[in-house]
């Protein structure tokens, strides 16, 4: 959805010109319709010829003069010269002069004054360049007071404001700053709701496996100005195009809420766009599909099909797939979506600001990151991951992934024979692996560089969970107009894991107890037995542990103890009676490799057989390797068992 910008300004100063009364105000003020006019027929040329006689004739609005000379030439370079304007924008904003406000207007009266608007179109600048948080701290003195601006303006700003509350998925204070402009400014109004909607229930997947973690990019990304009116008649004619493109955010907004609301399809691509993610977000993802293809087929009928438009078809077809898992599929549409977004991107420097703004390479190699995951294709994963991580490297679940893709890796080495123990070895050097840090944080796809990612993720997920911010309840909730007297900006989300959506509170104890266990793997296969160990701890102690996981910890923990020539601790972990108090349906319905309760049984008995094995108790040991008849662990049976009949040969031979 493209953002408006408040380019051209119309006003003289106040301080010469309280009243247009004298005849050179009338002049100067004709001069400057004549230039508006000019500049809305792209006569740039004109428009600077007229621009400089104002300031010939000593027009003294100097601060309005500069802004406009500098948006002219922004539009004279075809949009390209972004950087040059928001210099010349910032000059502006440096200026001693007092701000100055207009008294007279012709498309935008008392808009506001240089300062003003200079501060508005930097906003936007920063929201095409997707610096989301510094474009909202640009834009907060406005939204501040915006009760003060003119109604125009104030529709400009909310926009805008919204538009970047949304970018960063801030979703509860979306609502809460759409209320306000509701309820306080009489900006919007009531969106059609339809009583008979459920959207209460909660979308998101859990993080123990991978198929969490798609970068959604949002379907009204190419969302204009075309809908079913809901806006006030009056406000529609202040604000003009801010207000369709409002509404359309306000219904976005309910949307991404899960708020029932009717979406009037009006035959336009954007309102239809709208539709599939409200389809999507209701899990009827078979309409969603039918929908986006339905946009993708009238657009080639009608020839108006954009690179912009096909990558957002692309990647929410791929979106839609790796949902219901299928994954080739999902992974074919990425790699389309990104072919479409490259002819954009191939050349940001001569691109328009607009161009720049719709590049969505990013969001799309996230999700394509998370398909080859799933596809068992670590490495393609991981460098795909690598590109996102740069710019959301405060998200521990993308952290996370990475570290999965690592481990993938290693496995996937492991059983090519590249990294091969025998047991006599791995059994005769308890600690004889130091565990030693990598000098470099080289971005390979290593054990090493996953222990580095699980740091991040564990830092970071500890760090937002002691934030994190639990709504009150549905009693203690204020009704809408009460609730819209309050300050908006109190409302908080969750949103710690940009760019994908707002993360609920048992997502986060699942993805923190997938990290302590992955953790403390990926340690035990470095050496590091004592991490190894905190690591199982810490997952055995979660409040929220699942049945899964509660195996992992004490195998972990008892391997851990193992190595650290603790057996007696061990065995304390690997006794396979507390394995019959696991729910079988929780491994039935994960992606592991252990699918039953009794392959977790056989696994447990041969793990505690080790341990019986390094006390030298070797009878016991081979009374439980009788009793394992899985495939799961009957070759590695078979060599323990070949191993102990030599110890004992050994033994009685000496």
């Amino acid at each position: 959805m493209s953002v408006l910008f408040c380019f051209f300004i119309f006003g003289m100063d106040p301080a010469d010109s309280p009243t247009k009364t004298q005849d050179s105000d009338d002049e100067n003020y004709n001069l400057l319709c004549q230039a508006h006019e000019q500049f809305n027929n792209r006569e740039y040329d004109r428009c600077m010829e007229l621009l400089q006689q104002l300031e010939t004739k000593g027009e003294s609005s100097g601060l309005i003069l500069r802004h406009n000379r500098a948006v002219v030439n922004y539009y004279k370079s075809g949009c390209l010269q972004h950087q040059t304007l928001l210099q010349e924008l910032e000059k502006l904003a440096s200026a001693k002069s007092v701000p100055v406000e207009p008294t007279v207007s012709l498309a935008m009266k008392n808009a506001g004054s240089a300062f003003t608007v200079a501060r508005y179109n930097k906003a936007v600048i920063y929201y095409h360049r997707h610096m989301y948080g510094t474009a909202l701290e640009r834009l907060a003195p406005l939204v501040a007071r915006l009760e003060a601006l003119e109604k125009q303006m104030a529709a400009l700003v909310a926009t805008l404001q919204l538009q970047l509350l949304l970018a960063t998925n801030q979703l509860n204070r979306a609502e809460a700053f759409l209320d306000f402009l509701q309820y306080k400014l009489n900006l919007v109004a009531s969106a059609p709701s339809a009583p008979s909607a459920n959207p209460s229930s909660n979308a998101e997947e859990p993080t123990a496996t991978a198929a969490v973690g798609a970068a959604v990019v949002p379907t009204a990304s190419t969302v204009g100005a075309s809908a079913t009116p809901i806006l006030d008649s009056s406000v529609t004619r202040a604000a003009g195009e801010s207000g369709s493109i409002l509404q359309m955010l306000q219904l976005l907004t309910h949307v991404l809420n899960r708020k029932p609301v009717v979406i009037t399809e009006d035959g336009t691509p954007e309102v239809a766009a709208l539709k599939a993610q409200q389809y999507y977000i209701m899990k009827d993802f078979q309409m969603a599909a039918k929908q986006l293809m339905r946009i993708n087929d009238d657009c080639t009928k009608t020839g108006t099909v954009t690179p912009q438009l096909s990558t957002c078809i692309a990647n929410n077809m791929g979106v839609i797939h790796l949902r219901v898992r299928h994954y080739a599929i999902a992974a074919k549409f990425f790699q389309n979506a990104l072919r479409f977004d490259q002819q954009l991107a191939s050349n940001l420097r001569q691109s328009s600001l607009q161009t720049m703004g719709s590049v969505r390479s990013c969001e799309i190699m996230y999700n394509l990151g998370i398909a080859m995951l799933h596809l068992r294709r670590p490495k393609e994963a991981f460098h795909c991951l690598l590109v996102p991580v740069k710019q959301y490297h405060s998200n521990p679940r993308l952290w996370f992934r990475m570290a999965e893709a690592c481990i993938m890796e290693h496995e996937a080495q492991k059983l090519l024979g590249k990294d091969r123990h025998t047991i006599d070895s791995v059994m005769n050097s308890a600690g004889s692996k130091p565990y030693g840090a990598p000098s470099t944080a080289v971005p390979e796809p290593t054990l090493e560089f996953a222990a580095l990612c699980l740091r991040s993720a564990l830092t970071l997920t500890l760090q937002y969970k002691a934030s994190f911010y639990r709504a009150t309840s549905p009693d203690e909730t204020l009704d809408q107009q009460d609730s819209s007297q309050q300050l908006w900006s109190q409302t908080q989300d969750n949103n710690f894991c940009n760019p994908s959506k707002p993360i609920s509170l048992e997502s986060m104890a699942n993805m923190l107890d997938a990290i302590y266990a992955a953790h403390s793997f990926v340690s035990l296969r470095l050496g590091d037995h004592v991490t190894a160990l905190e690591m199982a701890k810490h997952l055995l102690q979660s409040e929220r542990l699942s049945d899964a996981h509660k195996l992992l910890g004490h195998m972990y923990a008892g391997e851990a103890l193992m190595m650290m020539d603790k057996s007696g601790e061990a065995r304390d972990h690997l006794e396979p009676t507390f394995v019959n108090s696991l729910n079988a349906l929780d491994l039935e319905t994960r992606d592991w490799q252990l699918k039953s309760l009794d392959a977790a049984q056989n696994v447990v008995r041969y793990n505690l057989a080790v341990a019986l094995a390094l006390q030298n108790d070797f009878q016991a040991a081979k009374s439980l390797l009788v009793t394992l008849n899985h495939p799961i662990v009957s070759k590695k049976a078979l060599t323990l068992h070949r191993y102990i009949e030599l110890k004992i040969s050994a033994t009685v031979l000496h």
